[in-house]
């Protein structure tokens, strides 16, 4: 749901105030236990955020802007729409598709932990799940933006999402001018991650951003 409330009952508060460090010090311990490799550690954590996890939320937003069928069907139940494309699974069972338009800008936060959809974006990056984020994008969203690079004309609205353990969003971002004649595949690329969380943009063919 669009965030416009603090509901300390939700799951999330029964969490540690800092999940991240415990993460830390148990990779550590692991580690001088010989039980982990940080240099596979460091694999696994590069193709997650920066190949698998993004390329398959490309395809899904490509898909989105050149079939109008599939288009309708992810925009219903988006769930089941990159279900059928193979991307689902744990930290993605259930999704919603947040889609920008002329009048309004989407961005995406988790403002108690860092719900995030793992099958189609990878792992978060260290700034979605830092609290300088998670608290200043809900109170000046176009400031944060503006940090990312991004300056949204002034007319245009801006709606923060806030993700949970129940659902997590994909914000599928308009489809930049001149691209008419572009495959499925060619758009894929002009998809970028932060594009997919609201705090970037599509890129241009030129590789600049819409």
């Amino acid at each position: 749901m669009p965030h416009d409330h603090h509901d300390d009952s939700h799951p999330h508060s029964l969490l540690p105030p800092d999940p991240a460090l415990r993460v830390k010090a148990l990779e550590t311990l692991l580690e001088r236990k010989g039980l982990l490799d940080p240099a596979a550690l460091d694999e696994i954590i590069e193709t997650y955020a920066h190949k698998v996890g993004p390329k398959n939320g490309a395809r899904v937003v490509a898909r989105a802007w050149v079939d109008a069928d599939f288009h309708k069907a992810l925009m219903s139940d988006a769930t089941e729409a990159v279900s059928q494309m193979g991307f689902y699974g744990r930290q993605g069972e259930h999704m919603v598709a947040v889609e920008n338009t002329e009048a309004l800008h989407n961005i995406v936060v988790c403002t108690l932990c860092s719900c995030y959809p793992w099958p189609l974006l990878g792992i978060p990056p260290g700034w979605y799940k830092s609290d300088a984020y998670r608290a200043r994008v809900v109170r000046e969203p176009r400031a944060v933006l503006a940090d990312f690079g991004v300056e949204l004309p002034k007319g245009q609205k801006v709606r923060v999402w806030d993700s949970t353990a129940e659902v997590r969003y994909l914000v599928i971002p308009r489809r930049p001018a001149g691209t008419d004649g572009l495959s499925e595949e060619a758009l894929a690329a002009l998809v970028t991650r932060d594009s997919m969380i609201g705090t970037g943009l599509a890129l241009l063919p030129d590789g600049a951003q819409t």
